[in-house]
């Protein structure tokens, strides 16, 4: 009969100490992935370029060698500064002070 208790005492112990972290980091990542789902349907869609828009790299008169590098010249379909910072994550400190950033009404 005291084999029988500690057995189970073992057995108890072995899924409290295993069974419990690993139901937990399950349940840890269900609910992670559910709020990533969440925040991707909640993401800001690209704003669209309203009819007034010119190219910066047509207004700056980039050469061809800056405009192979140039992520607004990869993604002519989003206005350049978001091109800018959807590819470095940073909006260019000359981006705000440009003519085509401040003269440009984009909407969502």
């Amino acid at each position: 009969m005291l084999e029988l208790k500690v057995i189970t005492n073992v057995i108890l112990g072995l899924i409290i100490r295993i069974g419990l972290p690993v139901i937990l980091s399950i349940g840890i990542l269900y609910v992670l992935k559910q709020l990533d789902k969440r925040w991707q349907k909640e993401q800001f869609p690209l704003p669209v370029i309203a009819s007034n828009y010119k190219a910066c790299w047509k207004v700056n008169n980039c050469s061809d060698e800056k405009r192979k590098d140039c992520p607004a010249f990869q993604h002519p379909e989003v206005p350049c500064w978001q091109a800018v910072k959807s590819h470095t994550g940073l909006l260019k400190e000359n981006c705000v002070g440009c003519n085509v950033f401040r003269n440009t009404w984009v909407t969502t």
